[in-house]
């Protein structure tokens, strides 16, 4: 018998420039419209993660606002000074 010999899948031409290929394919007014969405995109989530810090700053100083005597206590200790 024989032994068979492995046979080598064909590979693929490389080409040069593979990045630029999909911007190449795609036509500059669909680029343009995928750029701006994503500058939108950008836009909406950094206004959102603002929203959400100054939502936290509100939280925190209603927190403090509303602190009782005891957790005050807690806080700065009994130091038993006086003015």
């Amino acid at each position: 018998m024989a032994k068979k010999r492995k046979q080598n899948a064909p590979q693929p031409k490389k080409r040069e420039n593979e990045g630029s290929i999909f911007s190449d394919a795609l036509d500059d007014d669909i680029l343009e419209k995928l750029k701006a969405a994503k500058k939108a995109l950008s836009a909406a989530e950094e206004t959102k993660e603002e929203e959400r810090q100054e939502q936290l700053r509100q939280e925190r100083k209603e927190r403090e606002k509303n602190k009782s005597f005891g957790e005050l206590l807690k806080e700065f200790g009994d130091t038993g000074s006086k003015f």
